[in-house]
Formats: C-alpha cells, sequence, structure tokens
C-alpha cells in the first residue's frame, strides 16, 4: 500500500545560500519519505474496514527544471512603508469626512514578492517568483436610528505597486477606488429595502457578481478532490459527480450560450506557470457550450479519473499539503453588448456586485447577496434598492442563461476557503455580464 509523503518549511534569506539549502532539501527529502511510509501502514491497517482505500498512482508529467521571475514595472520592495502608511490614513480620512454617516472606514494595503522553491525526487527543480499587491476597502454608513450598510472590496494583482495606482480590473486607483466605495454606501442608505419574490423573475447579473456566482456553483463543484468525496466531511461534495456511473460528464448542464474554464495564464489571483507538484498550468475547459467537460485536479486524481493532469494543485504555505484549488476560474466572454442586454427586458432586476454566499452541501442551488440590486422597467435602469440578491438551482440557473455580454473582466476573491486544516486561497474569478432567471431574496426585519 503506497501513500504520500510531504515536507515543506519556509526558507528565509539567511538560510537559502548553497551548502544549508543543500541540508534543508536532505532533510526534507528524508522526513517525506519517512511520512510516506507511516501513511503506508496506517493506510494499510484500515484496509479491511475501507475497502475503497487504494494504493497512490501519480498521473505522469513532463519534469521540469525551470526559473520563473517575478513580473512588476515598480518594485513592491522598493516602496518606502512611509508612503504605504501615508496613502491608507490619507484615504480613510478622506471616506470619514465625505459625511457624517460614514460610521467606519477601514484600509488595509499589502504589497510584496513570494518566491517558492520546489524540488521533487523524480529530479524537478522549480524556482518560482511571483509579486502580489492588495487593497482592501471597507467602509460602514449609517443614519442615525437606521439600519446600517456595509460594503468592502479588493483591489489587487499578481504585480507590482502599480496595481493601486490604477493597474488593475476597475482601472482604478485606490484611492478613487475606496472614495467610490463609500459614495455608493450613503446612496444605499437611502434606497428602499428589496422586497423577495415567490417565483423566478429575469435577473441581469453583473461582472463584479458573476465572479462569486461561477467561483460557487462552477469552480468548486469542478474541483476533483470533492468529486471523489475526498472533502465530504468538511466542505461538501460536487452536484456534478455523485459516482462513476451516475455523474454530469459529457451531459448538457448549461445553455449552448454558456462557456466555463479555468485558466492560470490569465492575469488574476489565480496566476502561475506551475502547480505545487510540478505540474505544469493549463486551461481547463470546464463547460464547452453548455456541455460539462473535465474536473480541475492534482496527478492522484487525474490518474484515479484517467485524465491527463491539469496542474491545479496548491498551498498557502509550504508546510501545508497541496489541494486542488481553482485558479483563474470563469465564465467565457460572449458576443452581447451589456447595454443591450439590459435593453431588451420589459420587466426585471439588474444585480450588481456580489456581497456574501450561501451554497448547498453538493453546490447543486445557492443564494448570493449583492451590493446593489435595480428595477429595470422597459429597458431602462431604474430604481436603486439594498439588502437584496437572488437565489436559484445551480442548473436551472446555468440553463435559463439567454445572453452573454462582451465585457468579461477577473476579480480578485482573496478569501477561498478551503481544506482541513483551513488554506485561505488567492483566487481569481469572473466572466462577462449575463442573463437569465432567479428569484429575488430581500432584507427581512427582525
Amino acid at each position: 500500500m503506497s501513500s504520500w509523503g510531504f515536507y515543506g518549511q519556509p526558507v528565509g534569506e539567511t538560510a537559502s545560500n548553497p551548502k544549508t539549502i543543500q541540508k534543508t532539501l536532505t532533510y526534507g527529502i528524508n522526513r517525506a519519505y519517512k511520512r510516506a511510509l507511516a501513511n503506508a501502514k496506517k493506510k494499510a491497517e484500515f484496509k479491511s474496514i475501507a475497502p475503497a482505500l487504494t494504493a497512490v498512482s501519480l498521473a505522469k508529467i513532463d519534469v521540469a527544471k525551470d526559473t520563473v521571475n517575478a513580473v512588476f514595472d515598480d518594485d513592491p520592495r522598493r516602496i518606502p512603508l512611509k508612503e504605504i502608511l501615508s496613502l491608507a490614513i490619507k484615504t480613510s480620512h478622506e471616506m470619514r469626512a465625505m459625511s457624517e454617516d460614514v460610521r467606519y472606514a477601514y484600509i488595509d494595503i499589502h504589497t510584496g514578492i513570494q518566491r517558492e522553491l520546489f524540488c521533487s525526487t523524480e529530479g524537478a527543480c522549480i524556482d518560482q517568483s511571483h509579486a502580489l499587491t492588495q487593497g482592501l476597502v471597507f467602509v460602514v454608513a449609517q443614519k442615525k436610528g437606521e439600519t446600517p450598510e456595509t460594503c468592502y472590496d479588493y483591489l489587487g494583482d499578481i504585480r507590482g505597486w502599480e496595481v493601486l495606482k490604477g493597474r488593475n480590473v476597475y482601472k482604478q486607483s485606490l484611492h478613487d477606488f475606496a472614495l467610490q466605495k463609500a459614495r455608493e454606501t450613503l446612496e444605499l442608505i437611502d434606497a428602499e429595502f428589496l422586497k423577495a419574490t415567490d417565483g423566478p423573475v429575469v435577473v441581469v447579473t453583473n461582472p463584479h457578481f458573476n465572479a462569486l456566482l461561477v467561483h460557487e456553483i462552477v469552480g468548486h463543484p469542478t474541483e476533483a478532490d470533492r468529486a471523489l468525496k475526498l472533502e465530504t466531511a468538511y466542505a461538501g461534495r460536487s452536484w456534478l459527480f455523485r459516482d462513476f456511473q451516475d455523474n454530469e460528464l459529457g451531459k448538457q448542464i448549461a445553455s449552448p450560450l454558456v462557456t466555463a474554464y479555468s485558466d492560470p495564464a490569465l492575469t488574476g489571483y489565480g496566476h502561475f506557470k506551475y502547480d505545487m507538484e510540478g505540474t505544469p498550468g493549463r486551461r481547463v475547459n470546464l463547460i464547452e457550450n453548455g456541455i460539462f467537460k473535465e474536473f480541475m485536479n492534482g496527478r492522484e486524481y487525474a490518474a484515479i479519473l484517467n485524465q491527463p493532469p491539469n496542474g491545479s494543485m496548491r498551498a498557502i504555505e509550504p508546510h501545508y499539503v497541496p489541494i486542488v484549488r481553482m485558479t483563474n476560474t470563469v465564465f467565457a466572454n460572449g458576443n452581447n453588448d451589456s447595454h443591450g442586454i439590459i435593453s431588451e427586458v420589459k420587466n426585471g432586476y439588474y444585480i450588481v456586485n456580489h456581497r456574501i454566499p450561501s451554497i448547498s452541501e453538493s453546490r447543486e442551488n445557492f443564494r448570493i447577496s449583492a451590493q446593489k440590486v435595480y428595477k429595470i422597467e422597459d429597458g431602462q435602469i431604474k430604481k436603486l434598492y439594498r439588502q437584496g440578491g437572488i437565489t436559484a438551482d445551480s442548473k436551472d440557473f446555468l440553463m435559463n442563461i439567454d445572453a452573454v455580454g462582451n465585457d468579461f473582466a477577473v476579480f480578485p476573491i482573496p478569501n477561498c476557503g478551503k481544506g482541513q486544516p483551513m488554506q485561505t486561497m488567492r483566487v481569481g474569478n469572473g466572466g462577462p455580464t449575463l442573463r437569465s432567471k432567479a428569484r429575488l431574496t430581500g432584507h427581512q426585519e427582525l
């Protein structure tokens, strides 16, 4: 009975000289081997009561020796701490000064470069670095004695300090982005609460909202470890794969207008060249013209599913065992102008920007709240509502999509949780404007 052995540790600058790194690698190989032996022994003891346990078999890959340098215009290591603090303090003060109804304003800034060294007993040696710059905006607005409104959002990319100057999906500086979020939150406290509907209505969802939608109902269900029930106890299963005889592979699960994929080559938080098994990342076509095609996998899961490895194993720190994680997972771009999609709606709702998800155990249905909801009447965006969202069966929503926009964008999702112990991973999600049908969810007074 064969099993996994793994070792990882942080290596600072003082420990990265040739003599020290050789000792670290030798120690790591021996430690990983001992863990593999111990895991295999314990696994064999359970074989009699868990017949499904099998030996580990890894799908083959081309062993790589490569150096991947971080990409940036403004080196994060050269940005003075004083400049970072000044930006955060100045921006948060301006947010508070906009109105006495802004009760709380918070700015968080992160920038730096991370370097990863992956070595395997197969002979791989990959030295991979990436820059990361992120800004978080959090604002609370409230009229005296009334219900508060909260808004938070992120700017970020796998690049340098230029991200916060405007090189990002919003094409805004962090300063301008933060002030816009404050203005939008103030606007919401004057809006009427959205009322839930008993049945489905026409909804147009914008790219920001679809970032969380594709994350929850396509991204997670297409991670192979979920499908194979290896995450069931702490994260759930997949509506796309009940067992090897009963699954959605090769079947229509969405409108023919819908294509979805995961691609680490895209710009976004899920960007990399090699995953943490040393497998080159590649585009994984999850849904093609409504047909479910493939799972994101690692080498062990690829062997079980008889699929080629696609480089989807990631970990947040070297001492965590890599697990299957989505990369930049998106709905593909379409051909329709987003304004045209709205103008064709006689009576419906425009769902703008995601907030909080609530997803079923196998991701077969969802409820996702929005930052803003607008009424659409005769093709025109009208009244603004607050604290609303949509709920639907995942397959029904995907099958009912009848328009796909050409305004594709990828947004940073910095807090995707998965694993035991928990690993909070940065991923990229997005897509274009979509039109479908769903029930509205609304605010409930306590």
